[in-house]
């Protein structure tokens, strides 16, 4: 089983990755921590957009490759699609990431994305942009300290147009707004019991 997580900035991704692992028992898969073009992208984006992008793109995809070897139970944190469908064709329309640039990232994960599967079931939290911001000022990262109001804002844009379409997988959509998994057991428990049914659906 496959369960991915996705999600605008801030929206609890991690945090709803971790204990769904440690309920589930399945192996949590996270974003790698140590991207080394992250504090250089928020201080110049059209400078670094292509570099930290390719870097997501093939450590997402040697990800998914590795732990298809072993064929466990995951939970991840944040799909391979993100990337390509919602932060670098944002980063294009503002004018971050040139078009010869961007051409080449959408035909390298074009390339990347047929050799993997889509995951089983893919859960998308939903938030209003100063929700977002108050969780991201919450967990307090130097990096993300400079992240624009404008580009949040775009980026929940895409993120809806994306689901809308979204047909590859089961889809679970969770609004932050309306639940609490982070800090309230009972909502928590609401999330694993439509998980649960979700489950049910997949194998009956």
């Amino acid at each position: 089983m496959h369960i991915a997580i996705a999600g605008n900035i801030g929206s609890g991704k991690t945090t709803l990755t971790k204990l769904l692992a440690k309920h589930y028992g399945y192996r949590p898969v996270y974003e790698s921590g140590n991207n080394p073009y992250m504090n250089s992208f928020y201080e110049d984006m059209r400078r670094w957009a292509f570099n930290m992008h390719v870097y997501f793109l093939h450590t997402r995809f040697k990800q998914l490759v590795d732990i298809r070897k072993e064929n466990p139970n995951i939970i991840q944190d944040r799909t391979l699609y993100e990337d390509a469908y919602i932060f670098a064709p944002n980063l294009h329309a503002m004018g971050l990431l040139n078009t010869r640039d961007f051409d080449n990232y959408i035909q390298l994960f074009e390339l990347l994305n047929s050799f993997v599967q889509p995951p089983d079931l893919l859960i998308y939290l939903r938030g209003d942009v100063p929700t977002l911001i108050k969780q991201i000022q919450k967990r307090g990262r130097d990096y993300e300290s400079g992240i624009r109001l404008d580009y949040l804002t775009s980026l929940n844009q895409r993120y809806e147009d994306w689901i809308a379409e979204y047909n590859r997988s089961k889809l679970m959509i969770l609004d932050v707004e309306e639940i609490n998994f982070a800090d309230n057991p009972e909502d928590l428990g609401t999330v694993i019991n439509k998980i649960d049914a979700e489950f049910n659906s997949l194998f009956s």
